[in-house]
């Protein structure tokens, strides 16, 4: 299926559209042009001699050696050892998906392997983000000897510090950006380190996938010293629905390792083996298997909620639970808490989009308000990004005028080095993050000097990454063309996410039989092309757009080209395929 010529420099919403990578070359990579799933690996990066490998990833396909990360064998025996003195171990996370999942992951393994873990999940309001000292100093003094934290650490110098004068041994598990200097663990295992070697490969790691790996090579240890003589060694690729969950939720590039994780963890989703997961599936309504999509849509948000705006240890206790009865209350909880949660950001959304009005010349928009929730920023920041297309920071600010933030970037722009780069020159009290995402922490009145620092750090890398902004394509099809077994066989290359986008589709030419307004902020259509072979549209959210004011008025006399991902639609026992619309251009 060769790219067909169609050039549009100028869309309805203004932009170019533009083949994606290889898609209009596959013939010329030696395979058929008619291999679609073909045509979408490569159009997305992956190397000619790695189709098959990325067509059905398997985990033994892309697993590294854990060994090839600094301080990983030296975690392993730690807790190898722990495990077999039967020592008081203590698992700490962040209140996020990812922090959820990376702890729920090694409590479940830790007690399969004989160990009865503890479980410590900062509150987000009252603690804030990762280890504090008085938690660590207070975890031991319950009686605690190892402490692993996920998800957090590789900045938390201080707490490190008071926890070794006390005594006890900390691990991090984390994939967050480090600086130069570490802090004084017993062990640091994070692919993004500046002195990782081999393992710096493996950067677009979520922290449930580090704490994957932690427990393979946990468990080789074990092995090599008898452990599982007398008893049963644990089944980690069990856990992988959780590894998934996490990776997906935390927006993680869903390349290499990743991949395999996701495609395998959506295979042991759908066989409901977790109890608190499969609760958490029915609280979510979904009455299928789960995918990609409802991960990060539907499950991840759920999980989140707790963190957000509740208890923050819910999302870890329901994912491990073996009480069905409990799993359940705690799901339903956590989807009440959801509902909760969207009203808050609803408010907190309207509020940042006013305050962001005249800052139109800045390369990152940085808000603040007083009374916005902490436990929502971080998903209003990522709205207004996707809104403005380029980074945002959204700080919540107290009676004290200190900021809580939290930032989403666009690609092409390191946001977390950046926040990094502002809390050496004493413009944070505290920050870190990736490349995608950050967190920080402002004193009174410093909210200017920072918008200034990453205005001036970032304009060069926003504007080329802005005007590269252009909308990417797969390939084209005929109104007819849009059927389910075009979505299905488009599915083929996924899983789809972060740094593996799902296809796009033009569809057309076509004309507007009806258009009309649902749900008071999207535009419904039905289209149909020459042949009077039609097909239903959404675009979502644009009434007020110029995309949405178009099609409305287009009416049937003007021929258009439609952009956007193809879905299948069931209604009942009728299935069919429809097109979410994301942009338009008119045909000369």
């Amino acid at each position: 299926m060769r790219a067909p010529v169609l050039n549009i420099s100028r869309s309805i919403l203004g932009q170019p559209w533009r083949w994606r990578g290889a898609a209009a070359d596959a013939r010329d990579e030696g395979f058929s042009p008619d291999d679609l799933v073909t045509q979408l690996l490569l159009a997305r990066g992956c190397p000619r001699d790695a189709i098959e490998s990325h067509r059905s990833p398997t985990i033994r396909g892309f697993m590294p050696d854990p060994s090839i990360f600094r301080d990983m064998d030296r975690a392993a025996d730690r807790v190898a050892d722990a495990v077999m003195a039967g020592e008081a171990i203590t698992v700490f996370g962040d209140y996020d998906v990812d922090g959820a999942t990376s702890a729920a992951l090694l409590i479940r393994l830790l007690r399969d392997l004989g160990s009865d873990p503890a479980a410590y999940i900062p509150d987000r309001l009252m603690e804030g983000y990762g280890p504090s000292g008085e938690a660590l100093v207070r975890i031991a003094a319950g009686g605690a000897k190892l402490i692993v934290t996920v998800d957090c650490g590789a900045q938390a110098f201080d707490a490190l510090l008071q926890a070794k004068q006390v005594g006890v041994d900390v691990i991090v598990v984390d994939h967050h950006q480090c600086g130069t200097a570490l802090p004084e663990a017993y062990a640091l295992v994070n692919p993004n380190r500046l002195d990782e070697d081999e393992g710096a490969a493996h950067g677009h790691l979520a922290a449930v996938g580090v704490a994957f790996l932690l427990g393979a090579a946990v468990i080789r240890v074990l092995r090599g010293r008898g452990w599982f003589a007398s008893r049963a060694e644990p089944k980690l690729l069990d856990l992988l629905d959780i590894v998934a969950l996490g990776t997906v939720a935390d927006v993680a590039s869903l390349r290499g390792l990743n991949r395999a994780f996701v495609a395998q963890g959506i295979k042991v989703m759908a066989g409901r083996r977790n109890i608190g997961m499969s609760a958490l599936i029915d609280a979510s309504r979904l009455d299928r298997a789960p995918t990609c999509t409802d991960l990060g849509f539907a499950l991840g948000p759920r999980i989140n909620a707790g963190g957000r705006v509740g208890k923050s240890d819910l999302g870890v206790r329901l994912l491990t639970t073996a009480d069905p009865q409990e799993a359940q209350a705690i799901a339903a909880e956590l989807d009440r808490l959801n509902e909760e949660r969207r009203a808050i950001e609803r408010a907190v959304q309207d509020a940042a989009e006013q305050a962001v009005i005249g800052q139109d010349n800045r390369a990152v928009a940085v808000v603040a308000g007083g009374g916005w929730h902490p436990g929502v920023i971080g998903i209003v920041a990522g709205r207004l990004k996707e809104k403005l297309g380029r980074p945002a920071i959204v700080i919540a600010l107290d009676a004290d005028g200190v900021g809580k933030g939290s930032g989403r970037s666009i690609a092409g722009v390191d946001l977390g080095a950046a926040v990094l780069a502002a809390k050496d020159m004493g413009l944070l009290v505290a920050g870190g993050g990736h490349a995608m995402a950050a967190g920080l922490t402002v004193a009174s009145g410093g909210v200017d000097a920072l918008a200034d620092f990453l205005d001036a750090r970032l304009a060069s890398d926003v504007a080329a990454a802005r005007d590269d902004r252009a909308l990417l394509l797969d390939t084209l099809v005929a109104p007819g063309g849009l059927t389910p077994m075009l979505v299905e066989s488009l599915e083929e290359g996924g899983p789809y996410g972060a740094g593996w986008p799902g296809p796009r589709i033009v569809a057309g030419p076509v004309r507007i039989i009806k258009a009309d307004i649902v749900g008071e902020r999207h535009v419904r259509l039905i289209v149909a092309g020459r042949d009077g072979r039609s097909f239903k549209g959404i675009a979502f959210g644009a009434v007020e757009s110029a995309l949405g004011q178009a099609l409305l008025g287009a009416g049937p006399d003007r021929a258009l080209w439609l952009a956007g991902r193809p879905k299948i639609n069931q209604w009942g026992s009728r299935t069919s395929a429809e097109l979410h619309v994301e942009d338009a251009a008119w045909v000369d």
